[in-house]
């Protein structure tokens, strides 16, 4: 039985044209991450199996993860990517629905020049189908989308959405105004969790510690309660500012008062209900 899950990681073989994001500044992870690389990764940190995400944008990525999930058991599900402004959605979706381990979608939302894309009108249809394929959606944003994510998750009161990344605060910059009122705002919606994953990528790569994150953490498990929060590590990417066990230790450190029901749920049980695991 599976009971700890890493609801947010990566797979790619490294492409510096593709992966362009990944620029000199984050020289460590300017190679190849793979399910080899992650197992050992997972076992020595006490995690069963993980979720991985979509890292680039196009249906080539879907088939390579859902490969990636077939071959390893320990990947227990899939976040692709699919043009939901396209005029056969439906198709898409219905041809998604028969690959039992992809489980939703993201697009890379906070890097749209278009803030509020996804209150397109074919962006929104995109998202009305997900539901009757049993597709969540992961939404990546920057803390000044929040209030268009709510109205998002508003309009679909009936989809599941998570947060990825707590929506990337200014940790370094210790900011945390705009982004508290909207994170408590949005969070009221019952069909909206959130990932507390991507943090120290956030801060400052060098200097950060432990209590840096407190007041953040403060704020999402207050305002989703652990009924709504889920573990995640985005690795590789996490490996710019921490190793996997050090950036664990944080959430670690934070939940080790929590009754063993919310640990069970934040490490695992949100995701495994999330996504249907």
């Amino acid at each position: 039985m599976v009971h700890t899950i890493d609801s947010h990681q990566h797979f790619w073989v490294f492409d510096p044209v593709r992966d362009s994001w990944i620029d000199d500044s984050m020289k460590k992870i300017q190679r190849h991450f793979l399910p080899k690389d992650l197992k050992p990764v997972l076992d020595e940190n006490g995690i069963d199996g993980c979720v991985v995400v979509q890292s680039d944008q196009s249906e080539v990525e879907n088939l390579f993860q859902l490969t990636n999930a077939m071959q390893n058991d320990f990947v227990k599900g899939v976040v692709g990517w699919v043009d939901l402004r396209a005029k056969n959605i439906e198709d898409k979706l219905a041809h998604y629905s028969y690959y039992k381990k992809m489980k939703g979608f993201r697009h890379v939302l906070q890097g749209e020049q278009d803030r509020a894309l996804m209150l397109k009108k074919r962006f929104m249809n995109g998202i009305s189908l997900l539901e009757k394929y049993k597709f969540t959606y992961d939404i990546l944003i920057f803390p000044d989308q929040l209030k268009y994510a709510k109205k998002l998750a508003e309009a679909f009161p009936h989809q599941k959405f998570v947060i990825d990344h707590i929506a990337k605060p200014s940790i370094k910059d210790g900011r945390i105004d705009g982004w508290k009122q909207d994170m408590q705002v949005i969070a009221s919606l019952p069909n909206v969790y959130c990932k507390i994953s991507g943090m120290v990528t956030e801060a400052d790569w060098k200097k950060w510690k432990p209590a840096d994150f407190t007041p953040y953490l403060d704020v999402v498990v207050e305002a989703f309660s652990p009924k709504r929060i889920m573990y995640g590590s985005d690795w590789p990417v996490c490996l710019v500012a921490a190793p996997y066990k050090k950036m664990k230790a944080i959430v670690d450190g934070y939940f080790a008062s929590f009754s063993e029901n919310e640990k069970s749920a934040f490490y695992g049980g949100n995701a495994i209900k999330f996504y249907g695991l």
